[in-house]
C-alpha cells in the first residue's frame, strides 16, 4: 500500500484485486452502515459491484429496510477487511441512486433465481413461513416462463460518492498503518494518523 498515493479510489481498486486473489470468501462483501432521520444506526452485509471515480456501488430492494434508511438520510458508510492481505478500508458519504440502465444491465448479469427472487422477495417485510416465500418465487417463474426476467421497479442501486476513504494496514505490534483521504475541492488530501 503506497500511503501517499493521490487517488485512493485507485488504491482501493488495486487492494480489492489482491484480496480476491487470495481471500477465501468473496472480496466484494463489505458492512454497510446506515441510519435512520433519527439517528438510529444499522448495519449489514452487501456485495459491492462496481466500484469507481463515481463510486461504490451495491444494489437492493427499494423498500428494504437500507433503502428507507438511505431515502430518509442518504449518507453512509462502508467496511471492509481482508485477512489475508491485513487491509481494512472505510468509506463514508453521500448515497445516490443509480440510473435505471445502469441497474438493468447489471440485472441482465444475475442469475434468473436472483432475479426471481428479487420480484418475489418482500425484503426486510414480515413473512409468515418459508412455504409463501417459495410459493411466491413459483408464481413468478410461471409469469415469466420463457422470457428474460425483467428488472422490476422497486428494485436497484445505490452509489456511495465517498467524502473519506481510511485505508488501515495491519502490523503484529498493532502499531498499524492508518491514512485517511478527505475529498478537498481539486483531488484529496491525505494525513496518516494514529493506530
Amino acid at each position: 500500500m503506497n500511503p501517499v498515493a493521490a487517488d485512493p479510489i485507485a488504491l482501493f481498486i488495486a487492494e480489492y484485486e489482491r484480496a480476491q486473489r487470495t481471500e477465501p470468501f468473496d472480496a466484494s462483501r463489505c458492512a454497510l452502515a446506515t441510519s435512520s432521520p433519527d439517528g438510529e444506526p444499522s448495519v449489514r452485509f452487501v456485495l459491492l459491484k462496481s466500484i469507481g471515480e463515481a463510486g461504490f456501488a451495491f444494489y437492493t430492494n427499494f423498500e428494504s429496510a437500507k433503502a428507507r434508511d438511505l431515502r430518509d438520510n442518504p449518507r453512509a458508510a462502508l467496511a471492509f477487511h481482508w485477512h489475508t492481505t491485513g487491509t481494512q478500508i472505510r468509506v463514508s458519504g453521500d448515497v445516490f441512486k443509480v440510473s435505471d440502465g445502469e441497474a438493468d444491465s447489471y440485472f441482465a448479469t444475475r442469475d434468473r433465481g436472483s432475479q426471481l427472487g428479487a420480484w418475489a422477495s418482500r425484503q426486510s417485510a414480515p413473512l409468515a413461513n418459508r412455504k409463501k416465500l417459495d410459493d411466491e418465487v413459483t408464481l413468478v417463474d410461471k409469469r415469466f416462463h420463457q422470457v428474460s426476467v425483467p428488472r422490476p421497479p422497486f428494485w436497484g442501486g445505490y452509489r456511495i460518492v465517498p467524502v473519506a476513504i481510511e485505508l488501515w494496514k495491519s502490523r503484529d505490534d498493532r502499531l498499524h498503518d492508518r491514512w485517511r483521504y478527505r475529498r478537498a475541492s481539486t483531488g484529496w488530501d491525505c494525513e496518516r494518523l494514529y493506530p
